[in-house]
C-alpha cells in the first residue's frame, strides 16, 4: 500500500504466487463456497477493495492466501493460519521502517517501533488500559454519556448516528481517557479527520498533507500544556511523572491514541449499529434480550473489522504460506480476510452470533502489537446499542437513506440512518 520500494524483476522471485489449487482451503464440514470465483490478483483494483472486498478475499484466500497484489504494491495475506504467524513475529516481519503509514504522518510511537522501543512505549499506557481499570473507570461514564448524545436527538425522531452518537462518543471517551477534556470536541474531530486522510493518502503514494501536519503540531501543543502544568490530571502528566517516556516522545503517543481510538471506535460502533439495524429479526431478538449484546459486537467484529488491514514489512526473504516474499517488501495483512477463514469459521459469510467461536476472530489483531483499547472499544460500543435501545424502543434503519460499509484500510458507513417514533 506504498508507491516505494519499487518491485525489483531480477530478484528471481515469483510475485504472481503460487499455481492455483481451487480448494486448497476447504471448510470445518469440507466445503469450498462455490459462488466464489477464482481471480486473477493483477485484476484486483482498489475500488474493488474499498466497496465489497469479501468475494475477493474469499477467492484469494482460498487459492493464493499470500499473493502480490500489484494494485496494493504488497503481498496480500488473506489466510487465517498465515495472518496470525506474521502478526506474531516481529522478528521477520516488522512495522519498524520508515515507509510505515502512521509513522509517516504522525512520527514513531508504539505503533511504529518493535522490540524493547516498543515495548517502552507501550509498557507506559498498558496499566490504564486493562478490564478493571476500564470498568472502573468508564462504565458508568460511558452509560451516562451514550445516553446524554442520544438525548440530543431522541426527540427527533430519526438521526444519522455515525456522526451524531458513534463519532462523538469516540471523541469524548479518549478525551476522558487522556484527560483532554477542555479541548473541544470540534478541534479534535478536525485533528482526527485530518490524520485519518493523511494515513490513508500516505499508504497509496500520496504526501502527507498541510492540514495533517498542523494537526500534529497541536496536539503537541496540548500535550505541552498539560506538561506544564504540574497540576493537570490528565494521564498524559502522570505518564510523565512516571519517566517511561520522554515529554518529546508523548506528542505522538497520544496522537496514535486519538486516532486509533476514534477511527476504530467511530467504525466499530457505527457497523455494530448498522449489522444490527439492517437485520430486523435480530434486532428483535437483542430487543426482548440484552445479554445477546456483546455476541452482536464479535460477529460484527469479525465481518466488519473497523481496520480491515495492517502492514508489515520483510526484515529478511522469508517463507509465509508456501510464498517466498523478499526483504524489504509490503506485507498487507487482511484482517477482513483473515476473519473469513472457513477452516476457523463455519459458514464465514453468514451474521451468526450463536457461533461457539465467536472471540476467535483476528480483529483486534494478535501479538505484540494486539489493540490496546479493546476493552474500552467494546464497552463503548455496547454502552451506545444501549443508549438508542433505552430511548428509541422502535428504532428501524432507513435503508434508503443509508449505506454500506466501505473503505480500502478503515471501514464503516459512510451515513448511517435510522427513525423512529416520537
Amino acid at each position: 500500500m506504498t508507491s516505494e520500494g519499487a518491485r525489483k524483476e531480477s530478484d528471481g522471485t515469483n510475485r504472481s504466487g503460487p499455481e492455483r489449487n481451487p480448494g486448497r482451503r476447504s471448510g470445518l464440514n469440507g466445503d469450498v463456497d462455490p459462488d466464489v470465483e477464482p481471480i486473477d490478483p493483477a485484476s484486483i483494483t482498489l475500488a474493488m477493495l474499498e466497496q465489497r472486498p469479501g468475494p475477493i478475499l474469499q477467492a484469494l484466500q482460498r487459492d493464493q492466501p499470500v499473493v502480490f497484489v500489484p494494485a496494493l504494491d504488497a503481498w496480500l495475506v488473506t489466510g487465517r493460519e498465515e495472518a496470525v504467524e506474521a502478526m506474531r513475529d516481529a522478528d521477520r516481519f516488522t512495522v519498524d521502517d520508515p515507509r510505515f503509514s502512521t509513522a509517516v504522518v504522525l512520527g514513531p510511537s508504539m505503533l511504529s517501533l518493535d522490540g524493547d522501543e516498543h515495548g517502552r512505549h507501550r509498557g507506559a499506557f498498558a496499566p490504564h488500559f486493562r478490564p478493571m481499570a476500564v470498568r472502573d473507570g468508564f462504565d458508568d461514564w460511558l452509560d451516562r454519556r451514550a445516553a446524554e448524545l442520544v438525548a440530543r436527538f431522541a426527540g427527533d425522531g430519526e438521526a444519522e448516528l455515525r456522526t451524531a452518537l458513534a463519532g462523538p462518543l469516540a471523541v469524548d471517551t479518549i478525551a476522558r481517557f487522556l484527560g483532554l477534556e477542555g479541548v473541544g470536541s470540534a478541534d479534535v474531530l478536525g485533528w482526527y479527520r485530518h490524520l485519518a486522510d493523511a494515513i490513508v493518502g500516505v499508504s497509496v503514494g500520496e504526501p502527507v498533507s498541510t492540514e495533517a501536519r498542523r494537526a500534529v503540531a497541536q496536539i503537541q501543543d496540548r500535550v505541552d500544556e498539560a506538561l506544564a502544568d504540574r497540576g493537570h490530571p490528565s494521564l498524559i502528566r502522570r505518564i510523565a511523572d512516571g519517566g517511561a517516556l520522554h515529554a518529546d516522545e508523548l506528542g505522538p503517543s497520544v496522537a496514535v491514541l486519538m486516532f486509533g481510538a476514534i477511527e476504530t471506535s467511530e467504525g466499530m460502533t457505527a457497523n455494530v449499529l448498522w449489522h444490527l439495524l439492517s437485520r430486523p429479526a435480530l434486532l428483535d431478538r437483542v430487543r426482548l434480550d440484552r445479554s445477546l449484546l456483546p455476541a452482536v459486537v464479535e460477529e460484527s467484529l469479525r465481518l466488519e473489522p473497523a481496520a480491515a488491514v495492517v502492514d508489515r514489512y520483510t526484515t529478511g526473504r522469508v517463507q509465509l504460506g508456501g510464498v517466498t516474499i523478499p526483504a524489504g517488501d509490503l506485507v498487507t495483512i487482511s484482517l477482513a480476510g483473515a476473519n473469513l477463514d472457513p477452516a476457523t469459521f463455519e459458514h464465514p459469510t453468514r451474521f451468526d452470533i450463536d457461533r461457539p467461536n465467536l472471540r476467535q476472530h483476528v480483529t483486534f489483531v494478535q501479538g505484540p502489537h494486539g489493540c490496546l483499547g479493546l476493552h474500552l472499544a467494546r464497552a463503548e460500543t455496547i454502552a451506545a446499542v444501549h443508549a438508542v435501545l433505552d430511548a428509541c424502543p422502535d428504532v428501524a434503519f432507513d435503508r434508503e437513506r443509508s449505506s454500506d460499509p466501505s473503505g480500502l484500510i478503515f471501514r464503516k458507513p459512510a451515513s448511517l440512518v435510522a427513525t423512529w417514533a416520537t
